[in-house]
Protein backbone atom coordinates (compact mmCIF):
# COMPACT_ATOMS: atom_id res chain seq x y z
CA UNK A 1 0.00 0.00 0.00
CA UNK A 2 1.24 3.48 -1.10
CA UNK A 3 1.29 6.68 1.38
CA UNK A 4 -0.98 7.77 -1.05
CA UNK A 5 -3.60 4.93 -0.62
CA UNK A 6 -3.19 4.84 3.48
CA UNK A 7 -3.87 8.71 3.28
CA UNK A 8 -0.60 9.66 4.57
CA UNK A 9 0.04 11.74 0.89
CA UNK A 10 -1.28 14.79 -0.19
CA UNK A 11 -1.26 13.25 -3.54
CA UNK A 12 -0.58 16.74 -4.87
CA UNK A 13 1.91 15.02 -7.53
CA UNK A 14 1.13 13.13 -10.20
CA UNK A 15 3.15 11.09 -11.98
CA UNK A 16 0.68 10.90 -15.04
CA UNK A 17 0.62 14.81 -15.21
CA UNK A 18 4.68 14.38 -15.10
CA UNK A 19 4.88 12.26 -18.21
CA UNK A 20 2.24 14.53 -20.10
CA UNK A 21 4.80 17.93 -19.84
CA UNK A 22 2.33 19.27 -17.21
CA UNK A 23 4.24 22.66 -16.12
CA UNK A 24 4.39 24.47 -12.69
CA UNK A 25 3.86 20.96 -10.98
CA UNK A 26 5.19 21.07 -7.44
CA UNK A 27 3.67 19.97 -3.92
CA UNK A 28 4.86 19.89 -0.08
CA UNK A 29 4.90 16.71 2.05
CA UNK A 30 3.16 17.41 5.45
CA UNK A 31 4.87 14.94 7.16
CA UNK A 32 7.76 15.81 9.48
CA UNK A 33 10.56 13.89 9.75
CA UNK A 34 9.48 11.86 12.89
CA UNK A 35 6.31 10.83 11.38
CA UNK A 36 8.23 9.49 7.99
CA UNK A 37 10.73 7.67 9.91
CA UNK A 38 7.55 5.98 11.47
CA UNK A 39 5.73 5.50 8.66
CA UNK A 40 9.27 3.39 7.15
CA UNK A 41 8.48 1.38 10.29
CA UNK A 42 5.21 0.93 9.75
CA UNK A 43 5.07 -0.12 6.11
CA UNK A 44 2.35 -0.20 3.75
CA UNK A 45 0.47 -3.20 5.35
CA UNK A 46 -3.53 -2.53 4.95
CA UNK A 47 -4.10 -4.14 8.63
CA UNK A 48 -1.75 -1.14 10.20
CA UNK A 49 -3.58 1.57 8.96
CA UNK A 50 -5.57 3.18 11.91
CA UNK A 51 -3.89 1.20 14.50
CA UNK A 52 -1.88 2.89 17.73
CA UNK A 53 1.63 3.42 16.59
CA UNK A 54 3.15 0.31 18.82
CA UNK A 55 0.53 -2.05 17.10
CA UNK A 56 1.23 -1.43 13.83
CA UNK A 57 5.15 -1.58 14.65
CA UNK A 58 4.52 -5.00 16.27
CA UNK A 59 2.67 -6.21 13.09
CA UNK A 60 5.50 -5.87 10.97
CA UNK A 61 7.51 -7.67 13.16
CA UNK A 62 4.82 -10.51 13.56
CA UNK A 63 5.37 -10.76 9.52
CA UNK A 64 8.85 -11.09 9.57
CA UNK A 65 8.88 -14.23 12.20
CA UNK A 66 6.23 -15.44 9.90
CA UNK A 67 8.29 -15.72 7.04
CA UNK A 68 11.36 -17.04 8.73
CA UNK A 69 9.63 -19.56 10.99
CA UNK A 70 6.96 -20.93 8.62
CA UNK A 71 6.54 -19.12 5.13
CA UNK A 72 9.90 -19.47 3.87
CA UNK A 73 9.46 -23.31 4.90
CA UNK A 74 6.37 -24.02 2.80
CA UNK A 75 7.42 -22.26 -0.42
CA UNK A 76 9.59 -25.19 -2.02
CA UNK A 77 9.60 -27.83 0.76
CA UNK A 78 13.15 -28.22 1.55
CA UNK A 79 13.92 -27.55 5.31
CA UNK A 80 15.47 -24.07 5.86
CA UNK A 81 17.38 -23.27 8.87
CA UNK A 82 15.08 -20.35 11.01
CA UNK A 83 18.76 -19.06 12.01
CA UNK A 84 19.84 -18.38 8.45
CA UNK A 85 16.93 -17.39 7.01
CA UNK A 86 17.25 -14.67 9.86
CA UNK A 87 20.78 -13.73 9.07
CA UNK A 88 20.08 -13.11 5.35
CA UNK A 89 17.30 -11.46 5.52
CA UNK A 90 19.81 -8.76 8.47
CA UNK A 91 22.28 -8.79 5.59
CA UNK A 92 19.52 -8.05 3.02
CA UNK A 93 18.26 -5.05 5.81
CA UNK A 94 22.26 -3.56 6.11
CA UNK A 95 22.57 -3.84 2.23
CA UNK A 96 19.07 -2.38 0.95
CA UNK A 97 19.02 0.21 -1.71
CA UNK A 98 22.11 -1.06 -2.50
CA UNK A 99 23.58 -2.98 -5.67
CA UNK A 100 25.28 -6.03 -2.92
CA UNK A 101 26.77 -8.86 -4.58
CA UNK A 102 26.03 -12.57 -3.56
CA UNK A 103 29.90 -12.63 -2.25
CA UNK A 104 29.15 -9.07 -0.43
CA UNK A 105 26.47 -10.24 1.35
CA UNK A 106 28.26 -13.62 2.46
CA UNK A 107 31.08 -11.84 3.87
CA UNK A 108 28.51 -9.60 5.92
CA UNK A 109 26.93 -12.80 7.34
CA UNK A 110 30.21 -14.37 8.25
CA UNK A 111 31.14 -10.53 9.23
CA UNK A 112 27.67 -10.76 11.85
CA UNK A 113 27.17 -14.02 11.79
CA UNK A 114 29.08 -17.38 11.09
CA UNK A 115 29.35 -19.14 7.30
CA UNK A 116 27.13 -19.80 5.12
CA UNK A 117 27.70 -21.01 0.77
CA UNK A 118 26.81 -19.16 -2.06
CA UNK A 119 24.47 -21.88 -2.60
CA UNK A 120 22.29 -21.57 0.52
CA UNK A 121 22.38 -17.90 -0.02
CA UNK A 122 20.85 -18.30 -3.81
CA UNK A 123 18.32 -21.11 -2.38
CA UNK A 124 16.99 -18.90 0.25
CA UNK A 125 16.95 -15.55 -1.97
CA UNK A 126 14.57 -17.63 -4.63
CA UNK A 127 12.58 -18.56 -2.16
CA UNK A 128 12.36 -15.05 -0.15
CA UNK A 129 11.35 -14.08 -3.84
CA UNK A 130 8.58 -16.72 -4.36
CA UNK A 131 6.94 -15.35 -1.43
CA UNK A 132 6.97 -11.77 -2.41
CA UNK A 133 9.32 -10.87 0.39
CA UNK A 134 12.27 -9.84 -1.44
CA UNK A 135 11.55 -7.71 -4.51
CA UNK A 136 14.92 -6.61 -6.04
CA UNK A 137 15.28 -3.38 -8.39
CA UNK A 138 16.93 -4.32 -11.71
CA UNK A 139 19.62 -2.11 -14.02
CA UNK A 140 18.12 -0.18 -16.72
CA UNK A 141 20.15 0.32 -19.83
CA UNK A 142 18.68 2.52 -22.18
CA UNK A 143 20.56 3.21 -25.75
CA UNK A 144 22.13 6.16 -25.20
CA UNK A 145 25.15 7.72 -27.49
CA UNK A 146 27.30 7.65 -24.81
CA UNK A 147 30.29 4.62 -24.94
CA UNK A 148 29.98 4.19 -21.26
CA UNK A 149 29.51 0.43 -19.72
CA UNK A 150 25.89 0.78 -17.81
CA UNK A 151 26.15 -1.07 -14.69
CA UNK A 152 23.66 -4.55 -14.77
CA UNK A 153 23.36 -5.72 -11.33
CA UNK A 154 20.17 -5.54 -9.53
CA UNK A 155 19.26 -3.03 -6.04
CA UNK A 156 18.78 -5.34 -2.85
CA UNK A 157 14.97 -4.62 -1.94
CA UNK A 158 12.13 -6.04 0.44
CA UNK A 159 8.39 -5.19 -0.71
CA UNK A 160 8.48 -3.16 1.82
CA UNK A 161 11.07 -1.04 4.10
CA UNK A 162 9.41 -2.23 7.25
CA UNK A 163 10.71 -5.57 6.86
CA UNK A 164 14.29 -3.73 7.00
CA UNK A 165 13.69 -2.44 10.45
CA UNK A 166 11.70 -5.04 11.87
CA UNK A 167 14.48 -7.80 10.90
CA UNK A 168 17.14 -5.29 12.60
CA UNK A 169 14.86 -4.76 15.35
CA UNK A 170 15.05 -0.92 14.47
CA UNK A 171 12.25 1.19 15.06
CA UNK A 172 11.33 5.41 14.53
CA UNK A 173 13.73 6.68 16.79
CA UNK A 174 16.82 4.66 15.95
CA UNK A 175 16.26 5.43 12.53
CA UNK A 176 16.28 8.98 12.97
CA UNK A 177 19.77 8.07 14.73
CA UNK A 178 21.55 6.49 12.19
CA UNK A 179 20.61 9.01 8.98
CA UNK A 180 23.16 7.29 6.91
CA UNK A 181 20.96 4.00 7.49
CA UNK A 182 17.62 6.24 7.59
CA UNK A 183 18.61 7.31 4.04
CA UNK A 184 19.20 4.00 2.61
CA UNK A 185 15.04 3.19 4.08
CA UNK A 186 13.46 6.15 3.16
CA UNK A 187 14.87 5.44 -0.89
CA UNK A 188 13.43 1.95 -0.22
CA UNK A 189 10.13 3.23 0.86
CA UNK A 190 10.17 5.80 -2.13
CA UNK A 191 11.07 2.94 -4.25
CA UNK A 192 7.84 0.73 -2.87
CA UNK A 193 5.69 3.58 -3.65
CA UNK A 194 6.92 4.37 -7.22
CA UNK A 195 6.76 0.83 -8.28
CA UNK A 196 2.77 1.36 -7.33
CA UNK A 197 2.83 4.32 -9.24
CA UNK A 198 4.42 3.45 -12.26
CA UNK A 199 2.74 -0.17 -12.69
CA UNK A 200 -0.80 2.24 -12.11
CA UNK A 201 0.93 4.18 -15.24
CA UNK A 202 1.80 1.15 -17.37
CA UNK A 203 5.43 1.01 -16.71
CA UNK A 204 8.29 -0.61 -15.16
CA UNK A 205 10.75 0.99 -12.35
CA UNK A 206 14.51 0.49 -12.87
CA UNK A 207 17.99 1.99 -11.14
CA UNK A 208 20.59 3.41 -13.79
CA UNK A 209 24.45 3.22 -13.26
CA UNK A 210 27.40 3.00 -14.98
CA UNK A 211 31.04 2.43 -14.61
CA UNK A 212 31.44 6.03 -14.37
CA UNK A 213 29.53 5.67 -10.79
CA UNK A 214 26.96 8.43 -12.50
CA UNK A 215 23.69 7.03 -11.51
CA UNK A 216 20.12 7.51 -10.97
CA UNK A 217 18.35 6.30 -8.26
CA UNK A 218 15.19 5.36 -9.97
CA UNK A 219 14.30 5.47 -13.86
CA UNK A 220 10.48 4.89 -14.41
CA UNK A 221 9.88 3.88 -18.04
CA UNK A 222 6.51 3.38 -19.71
CA UNK A 223 5.30 1.33 -21.98
CA UNK A 224 5.06 4.12 -24.59
CA UNK A 225 8.44 4.47 -24.16
CA UNK A 226 8.36 7.47 -21.89
CA UNK A 227 11.04 7.69 -19.01
CA UNK A 228 12.10 9.28 -16.06
CA UNK A 229 14.76 9.64 -14.18
CA UNK A 230 14.38 10.24 -10.20
CA UNK A 231 16.67 10.94 -7.29
CA UNK A 232 15.79 10.65 -3.82
CA UNK A 233 17.55 12.29 -0.77
CA UNK A 234 16.13 12.54 2.75
CA UNK A 235 18.50 15.96 3.38
CA UNK A 236 17.93 19.11 2.21
CA UNK A 237 22.13 19.36 1.62
CA UNK A 238 21.96 16.71 -0.99
CA UNK A 239 19.25 18.27 -2.98
CA UNK A 240 21.83 20.79 -5.26
CA UNK A 241 23.80 17.64 -5.82
CA UNK A 242 21.34 15.22 -7.02
CA UNK A 243 19.58 18.02 -9.16
CA UNK A 244 23.62 18.39 -10.35
CA UNK A 245 23.42 15.07 -10.64
CA UNK A 246 20.63 14.55 -13.14
CA UNK A 247 21.31 16.95 -15.29
CA UNK A 248 24.81 14.96 -16.49
CA UNK A 249 22.44 12.21 -17.39
CA UNK A 250 20.44 14.59 -19.50
CA UNK A 251 23.44 15.28 -21.39
CA UNK A 252 24.01 11.45 -22.41
CA UNK A 253 20.14 10.74 -22.53
CA UNK A 254 18.24 13.96 -24.18
CA UNK A 255 15.13 12.65 -24.38
CA UNK A 256 14.91 12.30 -20.97
CA UNK A 257 12.36 13.70 -18.18
CA UNK A 258 14.33 15.05 -15.25
CA UNK A 259 13.33 15.45 -12.24
CA UNK A 260 14.32 16.04 -8.85
CA UNK A 261 13.32 15.93 -5.23
CA UNK A 262 13.33 19.26 -3.30
CA UNK A 263 12.19 18.50 0.61
CA UNK A 264 11.92 14.91 2.02
CA UNK A 265 8.58 13.28 0.81
CA UNK A 266 8.02 10.18 -1.76
CA UNK A 267 6.38 11.02 -4.97
CA UNK A 268 3.40 12.54 -2.89
CA UNK A 269 5.40 16.15 -3.14
CA UNK A 270 8.08 18.22 -3.05
CA UNK A 271 9.35 17.00 -7.25
CA UNK A 272 9.66 19.75 -9.89
CA UNK A 273 10.29 19.55 -12.86
CA UNK A 274 14.09 20.76 -14.41
CA UNK A 275 13.32 22.67 -18.25
CA UNK A 276 15.64 20.59 -20.27
CA UNK A 277 18.95 22.29 -20.81
CA UNK A 278 20.50 23.63 -24.36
Amino acid sequence: MSLFKSMDSTGTVSLRELFEGKQQIEGMSRLSIEEIAFLTCRGGWPATVGQEKETALQMATNYVEAVINMDVQRVDEIDKSPDRVRMLLRSLARNIATTASIQTIKADIEAHETGISDKTISSYLNALRRIFVVEDLPAWQPSIRSKTAIRTSSKRHFVDPSIATAVMRANPDSILHDFETFGFLFEALCTRDMRIYAQANDGDLFHYRDKTELEADMIVRLRNGKWAAIEVKLGSKQIENAAANLLRLQKICPDWYVYRIKNPCSISGGIRQIPPTD
